[in-house]
């Protein structure tokens, strides 16, 4: 590698990492009602955080996650996401270039951001999804437009889809199964991997919410399992995954 090939990787790096930061102020604020440009503040003794003290992941460490000022303990929920935000942008490196790795990481930092915020509050907001939708569309618009019209197919049908589901289950059950937030992120991811990914994701979503949900309650009771699953689980997570995995890998080869 050339030194502008380090050079582009360190910048593509530190970007994923500021992201990252950003991400994790987006999960903590977007669901208290926060504004999302307010300085960042110890929660502890209130004070604001010097640019210094926000380093992606070396500020962290340097003050061994703690606040300079008052020595609270801050946690490892940033640095995490920090990790996370640019273990993803590698991931999309190592399977995408040019135009389309930009995009990838877009859909990655955006999924990650929703699923957390789901996991967390059960909540997709739309003040992520419907972007998420829109820039779908956009994307293959400016860079695969044979794959628009899928695409546009793709949104309609996954909202459509998991309405009728969410409204099937109130109707025979008389509470709520499915929010509308799930049939707005299906609808987005429908904009990336389009109409014919749509069976792929749902199919890996059930999946990944199933063994989800195996895994927790395996945990709770000890090793066990019996009776029916009445827990709640969010269904965000293993959307985000699966539309995540189709994006990158396309459908699954049903035969």
């Amino acid at each position: 590698m050339t030194l502008a090939d380090w050079i582009g990787l360190a910048f593509f790096a530190a970007t994923a990492l500021a992201i990252g930061s950003f991400v994790g102020a987006l999960v903590l604020r977007l669901p208290a009602g926060a504004t999302l440009w307010g300085r960042s503040r110890c929660p502890g003794c209130g004070a604001a955080l010097a640019p210094r003290d926000l380093v992606p992941v070396l500020s962290w460490l340097w003050l061994r996650g703690r606040c300079r000022r008052c020595g609270v303990a801050l946690g490892a929920f940033y640095p995490a996401v920090e990790l996370a935000s640019l273990g993803l942008a590698v991931w999309a490196w190592s399977v995408t270039e040019g135009g389309m790795l930009w995009a990838s990481c877009a859909l990655a930092w955006t999924l990650l951001a929703l699923a957390l915020i789901d996991l967390e509050h059960f909540l997709l907001p739309d003040l992520l999804t419907l972007p998420l939708a829109a820039g779908g569309l956009a994307v293959a618009w400016l860079l695969q437009p044979e794959l628009l019209i899928d695409d546009v197919a793709g949104a309609a049908i996954g909202y459509a889809l998991f309405a009728a589901v969410a409204w099937a289950y109130r109707r025979w059950h008389g509470r709520e199964g499915l929010g509308a937030g799930d049939a707005k992120l299906l609808a987005a991811l429908g904009a990336w991997v389009g109409a014919s990914g749509l069976p792929s994701v749902v199919l890996l979503a059930s999946l990944l919410a199933l063994a989800a949900a195996l895994a927790a309650r395996w945990f709770r009771m000890g090793g066990k399992l019996h009776g029916a699953l009445h827990d709640r689980v969010p269904f965000g997570p293993a959307l985000a995954a699966a539309g995540w995995i189709v994006w990158l890998y396309g459908p699954l080869p049903f035969g």
